[in-house]
């Protein structure tokens, strides 16, 4: 009966410690550990975001970069870390992709990196350079079929958004093209433009300019609907490919066992920051939608974009290792 009473005096007074922990989060700064490369679309989000919540948390808020192997290093770094809510992970698409050919658990999404808020979503569009001899999707897919060994697609490499994308992409269209890995998402944009790479899936904010001037052609917005960013650019749906869709999206997590009060703060602090007229205008000048999805919610969203991409590397038997 000691025993017992002891047990539960320790996990009452565990309980109070978390509570109050809750309670004065945060009274230091606040590191928000970013998985891309400075200069990428998602850093650039991460340190338009990080001041807004500083100012929200009344805390400091520093990015910290940690790129490599397609976003790991950082997740597992913020997996590894004092679930205190001091150390955020701004995970993105390519960490739930990881996880689909990644046998270790220990840096997993919804395991051992809790969802607390999703934070924009932006859908890919197909571009090629103007040498191609196809104006529209239906052309694409013609010059495919009739010759097979013509076309190239560029890729993110192993395990990227942009490789399924395409993967997806040949089978509704029933072609093939070679694929061009690179080293990250974005990095064949020179490629592309001087011709030595056909067909990408990029940003739109990194098209557009290049759309108008000519230098590139889009052919579809991999999105159920079109983008005030380019709204003469069809969805690949209505350019008669339906439900060949694809985003990048970006979020935030924190390590499991991080107190709930400390997460709920989070999530809140932040549909606070993606209402607000900054990021609205912000969003539409730069093509991406935002959502202040919440834990359970962007935890299902996380469920379903692991489940949507690995039947695409089943029904394409890729081979892909980690």
């Amino acid at each position: 009966m000691i025993k017992l009473i002891r047990a539960a005096t320790v996990a009452l007074f565990a309980v109070a410690g978390v509570g109050a922990q809750a309670q004065t989060w945060p009274a230091k700064p606040i590191r928000l550990v970013e998985p891309a490369g400075p200069g990428s679309a998602v850093d650039a989000f991460a340190r338009q975001f990080a001041p807004l919540l500083a100012e929200s948390l009344g805390q400091p808020v520093v990015i910290d970069n940690r790129a490599g192997a397609n976003s790991a290093i950082g997740a597992c770094e913020v997996a590894h870390a004092a679930p205190d809510g001091y150390t955020l992970l701004h995970g993105n698409i390519n960490n739930s992709l990881n996880d689909l050919i990644n046998k270790d658990t220990r840096c997993r999404l919804n395991e051992a990196l809790v969802p607390v808020a999703r934070l924009t979503v932006t859908p890919l569009v197909m571009v090629v350079h103007p040498s191609v001899p196809a104006n529209d999707l239906k052309q694409y897919i013609a010059l495919g079929k009739a010759k097979p060994e013509l076309l190239t697609n560029a890729s993110g490499g192993q395990g990227s958004i942009t490789q399924l994308l395409g993967e997806k992409f040949k089978m509704a269209a029933g072609i093939n093209s070679r694929e061009i890995p690179y080293k990250a998402i974005g990095a064949e944009l020179p490629d592309l433009l001087a011709g030595h790479v056909m067909t990408a899936y990029l940003s739109p904010v990194v098209v557009r300019q290049h759309i108008s001037a000519g230098k590139l052609r889009a052919l579809g917005v991999a999105s159920a609907k079109r983008l005030a960013i380019i709204p003469d650019v069809p969805t690949l749906g209505e350019a008669g490919l339906p439900g060949v869709e694809a985003s990048g999206w970006n979020g935030l997590f924190v390590p499991a066992g991080t107190p709930k009060p400390i997460i709920a703060r989070l999530a809140a602090e932040t549909a606070k920051i993606l209402a607000s007229p900054v990021i609205k205008n912000d969003s539409i000048s730069q093509g991406y939608e935002v959502d202040a999805a919440g834990p359970d919610e962007y935890a299902a969203y996380v469920r379903a974009e692991i489940a949507k991409w690995g039947k695409v590397i089943k029904d394409s038997n890729l081979k892909l290792e980690q």
